[in-house]
Parts: structure tokens; C-alpha cells; sequence
């Protein structure tokens, strides 16, 4: 039972580890900084307008990403709480089919724990080869036709590296804001963990396909094979 507990410990001890190392924090300031606790004058604040978010449906989805020669897909939490995996990687099998060049992109902390998107897409039977971290492609982001970000957050906010006043400005993020289209799968405009509104939705290029997220890759899927 010693041995169990101090192998559970040390387990714990590491993910936290990677974790911390994951979104620049020192293990005391995530514990203890108030992670999310924004003044409401911030400019991360939930109140603060920064612009115009813009809507798109699934068929107008479909018409971008058929005409797509590259295409980045980010899960997050939202991936597993749908259960979407299976769906997403039917998609990106179509996208393949299509001439596309298709990868995924894994944060380290995306999800509830270190490796979380990689168990879900592991399970779907997703290939590793197309598996990408966030230093790997977030140099040649610029050159991807469409990002398609499903259900992840604070992992893709780009005030980790524009707005200084952020509580998570520092945090390593994959910079998807800087492809030529983003579409975020979401339910909401909800925040994520920690608390604050994510630009990205405000950007230029971003277009929100709200819904569910296996609802709305399904609805994706389908178009490919009509």
C-alpha cells in the first residue's frame, strides 16, 4: 500500500509538473495566483466588447473546407465531452480523400489532463504520423487554409502573446489566429478554465459554428458524402 500511494504521489507530482511547464506558471502561482481573477476593466474581461462575432452554418463550412488544400484540427475539452472523436477523425479521412492535407494539433494541457486528446484520438484510430505539437506547427501556421478549433479555449486565446494584462499572457498557445480561416466549433460563447473571453472569436477570420460539437462535424461529415 506505501509503495502504491508513493507511485500515485510521484504520478501526480510529474503531471503536475508537465502541466505547470505547459502554461508558464510556477506550481505556487497556479495554485495561489488567482488564476482568472480579472479586474473587470482588463481587456480579457467577459463585459469588454472586441468586436463582432461571426456565425457560419455547416453548408457554407463545407463549401471552405472543399476547396481547402490544408487543414489544422484542434480538439479540446469540448471534443471529449461530445464525444466527437470518432466523427472527427471520419472527417479528416474525407478531407484526405479530398486532397487535403490534414493534422492535428495537441496542446499539452488541452482537456482534464496531460495527454487527454492524445487517448481520445488514439481510440478513434487516428494515425500518430499526423500529429502535431504546438512548436511544430505554430511556425508554418500561416500557410494552413483552415483551422478547425473543436471545443478548445484557452489553449488557442491569442492574448497569451498580445495582451500583457492577461493572467494567462506568457502561456504557450497554438496560434491558429494566424491561418488564413478559423472555425471554432462551440456551444457558447463561454470561457474556458480560466475564466476570461477568448479573442480569437472576435478575429477577422474566424467564423463560429455553434452547436454541439458531434453534431456539427456529423453535419460536416454528411456534406462530404452527399
Amino acid at each position: 500500500m506505501i509503495v502504491a500511494g508513493s507511485l500515485v504521489g510521484a504520478s501526480g507530482l510529474i503531471l503536475t509538473n508537465i502541466m505547470c511547464k505547459a502554461m508558464n506558471r510556477s506550481l505556487l502561482n497556479v495554485l495561489f495566483g488567482g488564476f482568472g481573477a480579472t479586474d473587470s476593466s482588463s481587456s480579457s474581461g467577459e463585459g469588454k466588447v472586441q468586436g463582432d462575432v461571426k456565425p457560419i452554418n455547416i453548408a457554407d463550412s463545407y463549401l471552405i473546407l472543399e476547396a481547402a488544400s490544408s487543414v489544422l484540427i484542434v480538439p479540446g475539452y469540448g471534443m471529449a465531452v461530445s464525444q466527437a472523436q470518432h466523427s472527427v477523425r471520419e472527417l479528416g479521412e474525407l478531407l484526405q480523400d479530398n486532397g487535403c492535407e490534414v493534422k492535428y494539433a495537441i496542446h499539452p494541457v488541452a482537456g482534464r489532463m496531460p495527454g487527454h486528446m492524445n487517448v481520445l484520438l488514439a481510440e478513434a484510430n487516428v494515425s500518430y504520423d499526423v500529429l502535431v505539437e504546438p512548436q511544430d506547427v505554430n511556425p508554418i501556421m500561416d500557410t494552413i487554409d483552415v483551422c478547425i478549433v473543436i471545443g478548445a479555449n484557452d489553449v488557442v486565446n491569442p492574448d497569451a502573446r498580445e495582451d500583457e494584462s492577461s493572467p494567462i499572457y506568457g502561456m504557450p498557445v497554438i496560434e491558429v489566429d494566424r491561418a488564413k480561416t478559423v472555425f471554432v466549433l462551440k456551444r457558447s460563447m463561454a470561457s474556458g478554465f480560466a475564466g476570461i473571453q477568448n479573442s480569437l472569436f472576435f478575429k477577422q477570420n474566424t467564423r463560429m459554428l455553434f452547436g454541439d460539437a458531434k453534431e456539427s462535424v456529423s453535419g460536416l461529415v454528411s456534406e462530404f458524402k452527399s
